[in-house]
C-alpha cells in the first residue's frame, strides 16, 4: 500500500509502493492527492505526478517540461546516485525518448515512419501466422493442466513481433528478457545496477554492430543505413533507439493481453457480449488500456521553469512522473463510472500511449497485436479461465508496469 511520507513540506508526499501490492489503491490515493501529487519513487526520489487527465494533456504538450536531466535540479546536487534502480528510466541514453524539439524530430522520425498505421497493417500476416503457431502449441497441453499464459503466450508474441522489426536475433531473448527484469524492478540490488546497465550496452552494441557489418530488411538496418546517407545519427542515438524500441514494443503488449485477460475474466458478462459478436475486440483493448493501463507510470520530464498546473506549481527544476493508472481512471474524463470495466464504454478518450510529441510510436503495432492475439486466443479456446483465484495473481516489483509475474490459467473443461 502506499503511505503519506512527511519530508518536512506543507505538502504531504506520496510513497510508491515498491512491491506494487494494490496498484488501484495506489491510483486512487494519488488522484485524491490532486491533479499534482508529491510523490516518493523507490530508493527515496521524491519527485510530483500528473495524477488527472486533462492536466496530463496540458503537461504533455508544454514545452517548458523537457527530458533533459541535467535540468533536474537533484541531479544537478548530486542527490541521484547512480546505483539508483531506475536511473536507467531517468537517464537512459540520448534517443527519441530524451531530446526535445528539433532534435527529437530528428531522432523520431524514421521510427515514426516505420510504424504508421499503414506500415503496421503490413505486418499483420506475419502475426497471425506467428500467434496461430504459438496457439497450435497451447492445443498440445493435456486437458486440465495448468499453463502460465504469460510465459507460454502474452510474452514471446510481442518479443517476436518487435525482434524481428528491428532485427534481433531469437538467440538473444534469454538475455534480454533477464536484463530487462532487473532494468525495470524497484527490486534489484543497488550494487547489480552499473553491471546490468553495462551488459545492456553491450548488447545493444554487438546488435547494432553485426547490422552494420550484415545488414537486413529491418529498423536498426535502416537506421544505419540513414545515418550514413546523412542524417547524422550517432551510433550511440542508433543503440539506444533499438533498446527503448525493444524495451517499450514488448512490455507494452504482454501487459496489455495479460489485462485484458484478467478483465474479461473478471466481467463474464462482457466476455460474453464479445465472444458473442455484440462488441468488438476493439473496445476490449481501448477499455483495458484506460482501465488496467500496462503502463501505469512513467518516469520522467523536469520542469525547466515553473508551471501552473491548476492551482498549484511544478517549481523549476522539479521531476515529474505521468502516472497512467491513475489518469485512466479520473472521472472528470471518463464519468462516474470510471472506476468500473465497461467494453460498451463511448466515447473513450483515454491517453494511455501518451499525448504530445513523445506520444508512444508503437501504439498502432501493440493495438494490432492485441488486435490479433485476444480474438485468436478466445476462439481456440472459449473457455479459457484462471487456475487461481484472481486474489492470487501478483504484481511485479516494477512501479512503471502494470504487470503480473505469472498468469496461470486452465485452457478449457
Amino acid at each position: 500500500m502506499s503511505c503519506p511520507v512527511d519530508h518536512g513540506s506543507h505538502t504531504e508526499s506520496i510513497a510508491l509502493d515498491p512491491f506494487v501490492r494494490d496498484l488501484d489503491g495506489e491510483s486512487a490515493a494519488l488522484r485524491a492527492a490532486g491533479p499534482l501529487a508529491r510523490v516518493v519513487l523507490p530508493g527515496g526520489v521524491a519527485c510530483y505526478a500528473v495524477t488527472r487527465h486533462a492536466e496530463a494533456r496540458q503537461l504533455l504538450t508544454d514545452s517548458r517540461l523537457v527530458k533533459d536531466i541535467e535540468v533536474w535540479g537533484a541531479w544537478q546536487r548530486g542527490e541521484i546516485p547512480l546505483d539508483w534502480p531506475l536511473i536507467g528510466l531517468a537517464n537512459p541514453g540520448r534517443s527519441m525518448l530524451t531530446a526535445d524539439g528539433p532534435e527529437h524530430r530528428r531522432l523520431r522520425t524514421l521510427v515514426a515512419q516505420a510504424l504508421t498505421v499503414r506500415r503496421v497493417e503490413r505486418l499483420r500476416a506475419g502475426i497471425e501466422k506467428l500467434t496461430t503457431g504459438m496457439l497450435d502449441r497451447l492445443a498440445e497441453v493435456p486437458a486440465g493442466e495448468t499453463v502460465d499464459l504469460k510465459a507460454e503466450f502474452a510474452y514471446p508474441l510481442p518479443m517476436n513481433v518487435v525482434s524481428e522489426l528491428m532485427g534481433v536475433d531469437a538467440v538473444d531473448h534469454p538475455r534480454l528478457k533477464t536484463l530487462f527484469e532487473k532494468f525495470f524492478s524497484t527490486q534489484t540490488p543497488p550494487e547489480e545496477v552499473p553491471q546490468m546497465m553495462a551488459d545492456l550496452g553491450r548488447l545493444f552494441s554487438k546488435i547494432v554492430e553485426s547490422k552494420r557489418a550484415e545488414p537486413g530488411d529491418d529498423l536498426t538496418s535502416a537506421l544505419i543505413a540513414a545515418s550514413e546517407d546523412g542524417d547524422h545519427l550517432t551510433t550511440e542515438e542508433i543503440t539506444n533507439t533499438l533498446q527503448l524500441m525493444i524495451a517499450a514494443g514488448h512490455e507494452t503488449t504482454i501487459s496489455l493481453i495479460v489485462n485484458a485477460v484478467v478483465a474479461l475474466q473478471a466481467h463474464p458478462e462482457q466476455r460474453r457480449m464479445v465472444l458473442d459478436g455484440e462488441v468488438p475486440w476493439e473496445n476490449v483493448i481501448e477499455e483495458t488500456l484506460r482501465w488496467s493501463t500496462p503502463t501505469s507510470h512513467v518516469l520522467i520530464r523536469f520542469a525547466s521553469e515553473d508551471i501552473e498546473v491548476g492551482d498549484r506549481i511544478l517549481p523549476k527544476g522539479e521531476g515529474l512522473i505521468v502516472s497512467f493508472g491513475a489518469i485512466g481512471r479520473d472521472e472528470e474524463a471518463h464519468g462516474p463510472t470510471a472506476d468500473g470495466f465497461d467494453i460498451t464504454r463511448a466515447p473513450n478518450r483515454h491517453i494511455s500511449f501518451g499525448h504530445g510529441p513523445h506520444v508512444c510510436p508503437g501504439a498502432a503495432l501493440s493495438r494490432l497485436e492485441a488486435g490479433v492475439a485476444l480474438p485468436a486466443l478466445f476462439g481456440r479456446f472459449p473457455e479459457l479461465h484462471l487456475a487461481v483465484p484472481a486474489t492470487e495473481l501478483r504484481n511485479k516489483p516494477v512501479v512503471t508496469q502494470n504487470d503480473l509475474y505469472a498468469l496461470p490459467v486452465k485452457l478449457g473443461g
